[in-house]
This record gives C-alpha cells, sequence and structure tokens, in this order.
C-alpha cells in the first residue's frame, strides 16, 4: 500500500478526485500528451478548489475571502514537496461538509504537494493564474442569499469581469502550458491574444445552461442589467409570465458567448498541427460548447427553468468526430457551423 503524502499517493488522489468533480472535463483531458496531462489535472484541481471556496453556501463573504487568499498565498509559496503544507484552514471550513468538492478542498495538500512535484516552469505556467483567479474571486465573493433578496451581478462589465477571472485566467494558464510543448513563442503569442476569450465563451456558456439550478439555490450570474433591460426582475426571470424577457436576456447572453467561441475556434486552429492531442482537447471543450449553447437557445426549455444538457450519446459523437476531423482546419470550421447552425456560420472564418 502506498503511504499517504508519497508521491504515489497524491498523483493517485488526483487522478480519483477529478472525474468525482467533472466528468467532462476529466474526459477530455485524456486527450492531452501524458506530461501535459499530469500538470493540467493538478492545475484544474488548484482552480477546482477556489470554485469551491467561492460557491460554498457554508462559508460567509469574508470567511471566503480569507480562505481565498490563504489559498493562493500557499499556491505562490516556492516551497518544495517535502516541505510541510498547512491546509488547515481548508479542513476547518469544510469540516463534515458532504459531497466530493468539499473532500477535495479538505484534501487540499494532496493537490499542492503534486503541484510542487511539477517542474519550475510548469509551476510558472499555473501559479500566477491561480492566485489572480482567487484575487478575483474574493472580490467578487457575496454572502448566502437571504430570502428576501438574490444576489447577483449588476452590470455586463461585472459579468466580464468575473468571467475572466473564473475563467479567462485559465485559457491564460492553459496557454501557458501549452507553450512549453508548442516550443514556439511568436506561436504562443498569437494564441495568448485568444485566450481570454476562449476561457469566456466556456464560462459563459456554463452561466447560460447552470442559470436555472443556480437560481433555485439562490444566486444568479445573469446581470440585473439585462433583467432590467427585458422588464423582468431577476428574482422572477424563471416565472411563466415572463418568458419573453426571459428569451431576451438569454438571447443577448447567448449572442455573447457566441462571439468568445468564434475567437476560441480561432484559437484552437491556430494551434499546430503537429500538436494533435492539443487541438483535440481544445476543440471537444468547444464543441461541447456551441452544442450547449444550440440547444439553449432552441425550445423554451431554458427559460421554462429546465436543465440544459447535451445527451450521452452526442457527446461521444462529437468526440469521435473530432478525433476525425482535428488535423484539417476546414473540416473544423465545417463542423462548428454544422453543431451551431445558421446562427454560428458567420463566426467561423
Amino acid at each position: 500500500m502506498t503511504a499517504a503524502g508519497t508521491p504515489g499517493a497524491d498523483r493517485a488522489f488526483a487522478v480519483e478526485a477529478l472525474p468525482k468533480v467533472s466528468r467532462t472535463f476529466a474526459l477530455c483531458i485524456r486527450l492531452l500528451p501524458p506530461d501535459l496531462e499530469h500538470a493540467v489535472r493538478i492545475a484544474y484541481l488548484l482552480c477546482r478548489i477556489a470554485d469551491t471556496i467561492e460557491d460554498s453556501i457554508g462559508l460567509d463573504a469574508e470567511d471566503k475571502r480569507r480562505c481565498l487568499g490563504a489559498f493562493g498565498e500557499t499556491v505562490a509559496d516556492p516551497a518544495g514537496p517535502s516541505d510541510p503544507v498547512d491546509t488547515s484552514f481548508l479542513r476547518t471550513a469544510f469540516a463534515g461538509a458532504p459531497g466530493d468538492e468539499p473532500l477535495l478542498a479538505r484534501e487540499a495538500d494532496r493537490v499542492l504537494r503534486e503541484f510542487r512535484r511539477l517542474t519550475d516552469v510548469e509551476r510558472e505556467a499555473i501559479a500566477p493564474w491561480v492566485v489572480e483567479m482567487c484575487d478575483g474571486m474574493a472580490a467578487f465573493s457575496r454572502d448566502p442569499a437571504r430570502e428576501d433578496e438574490l444576489p447577483t451581478l449588476e452590470t455586463v462589465a461585472d459579468l466580464d469581469r468575473y468571467c475572466y477571472y473564473v475563467a479567462g485566467t485559465v485559457g491564460h494558464l492553459l496557454t501557458g502550458l501549452f507553450g512549453l510543448e508548442i516550443a514556439d513563442p511568436e506561436r504562443t503569442g498569437r494564441l495568448e491574444a485568444f485566450a481570454t476569450s476562449f476561457g469566456l465563451g466556456l464560462q459563459l456558456t456554463n452561466i447560460i445552461k447552470d442559470a436555472a439550478a443556480d437560481h433555485r439555490r439562490g444566486w444568479s450570474f445573469i446581470p440585473r442589467q439585462l433583467c432590467r433591460d427585458a422588464g423582468v426582475d431577476p428574482s422572477a426571470l424563471f416565472g411563466p409570465e415572463h418568458r419573453d424577457a426571459a428569451r431576451r436576456v438569454f438571447g443577448r447572453l447567448i449572442a455573447k458567448a457566441r462571439g468568445h467561441l468564434a475567437d476560441a475556434l480561432s484559437y484552437s486552429t491556430l494551434l499546430p498541427r503537429r500538436q494533435y492531442r492539443i487541438r483535440l482537447f481544445c476543440l471537444t471543450s468547444l464543441f461541447f460548447a456551441v452544442r450547449t449553447l444550440r440547444q439553449a437557445s432552441e425550445g423554451s426549455r431554458l427559460v421554462a427553468g429546465g436543465t440544459v444538457k447535451i445527451a450521452r450519446t452526442d457527446v461521444y459523437r462529437t468526440l469521435a468526430m473530432t478525433c476525425a476531423i482535428a488535423p484539417s482546419n476546414g473540416l473544423v470550421r465545417a463542423y462548428y457551423r454544422a453543431l451551431g447552425g445558421p446562427t454560428f456560420a458567420t463566426a467561423a472564418k
């Protein structure tokens, strides 16, 4: 049996934890080259721990800011894997909380030790962006909802800032890790120009598909500004009498996400063809988002408060098609148009 705290045990924990907190990402990450896969896995779990702190309904805003600040400092610490890792603040904050995400937070020391076992250049590509994510999340920390209000973002600019902190940073983090494999600074610089937008496109898609579930648990990331323009209060967005207003709100959000996904397409087609597995990883995430947005824009399921989720058969169909077309930019653009329908056609230049 491998002793807890050893490289083998910490790595095994990370491998086992990922599909428990994100089955889709666990599926996509297997497309990457093995060494890059491990670095991306650890980076994702660090980001997921920060996200778990931000999402916790058991912590007030001050506790969230304290935990996010302490976690960011621990990630930035240049200590080595044999040095002690103090994550007692997370064990205390999530003591007794059920679920896989709280368990990941309580066991954050295992992920941090594995992070410290990465190469120096890998850690340098990851740490600044995780720290920026933690700082940004702390700025947006909110107390759990009271019965008489629905906490939400105020403006579209607030939404853009929030999405940057939680996902734009991830776009840059991944680009830094990809750059180590690509070994072409000029091309990596061109990828950086689209990195924020790629992250925002995926995050906006998640916000749209999870909007009803977030609303039910007492949160909303739909800006009050958009609801006000449509003549509806955020707390009443999913009321049956406000379906037309909800369509206007989500129509604007879907159009915004589509614009970012067009940049994600540009990003993906900039990746060298020889980096087949990195292209697979990026294109699969992009195509899943395109499928999700199309489903969200068609029919009434979203505005009625239903779940927007692509079918398992479509997941595997998308994976198979992506494997076949990934080397060809022409086929990639054609598949993007086919998945998205007419509203995506103008984006696939």
